[in-house]
């Protein structure tokens, strides 16, 4: 009974990394570069994928009951964006409400071809390939 009691728990994680408040009131905009700010907070969590604009630091903790899907409790984001000369341009705080949800697969692409059902699938190939004299035979 009590291993069955203690499976039924919850996991508690914590994972990334916030800086001190006070490391990021001195960041300076227009003034602090990618350098100086690797130096004062250490390198970012994330980058942005296409470019080196947007640092991000993040921290999140989650819960989850055994074999369930994990729940994000709470989360904080520090997103640092720069210019094209690498200096500071903005500083965003972001929390778990802030968070949108993304479905990349929500449309269909049309594609122009036959629509073919099952039994044609499994059948259409019946009678197209042969051993003909002096042809080349499938699969050779």
């Amino acid at each position: 009974m009590l291993l069955l009691m203690s499976s039924c728990t919850s996991i508690k994680q914590s994972r990334g990394y916030i800086p001190d408040q006070e490391k990021i009131d001195a960041i300076r905009i227009d003034v602090d570069d990618q350098e100086s700010v690797a130096v004062l907070l250490g390198h970012p969590t994330m980058v942005a994928t296409f470019d080196n604009l947007n640092w991000y630091y993040y921290s999140k903790k989650t819960e989850r009951w055994a074999f369930f899907k994990e729940i994000v409790t709470e989360m904080d984001i520090l997103a640092i964006t720069f210019d094209d000369e690498d200096y500071v341009t903005n500083i965003r705080k972001l929390t778990v409400e802030d968070n949108n949800i993304v479905d990349p697969v929500s449309k269909k692409t049309v594609t122009h071809g036959k629509e073919v059902n099952f039994f044609a699938e499994l059948f259409g190939n019946i009678g197209r390939f042969g051993a003909a004299a002096g042809q080349p035979v499938a699969g050779n």
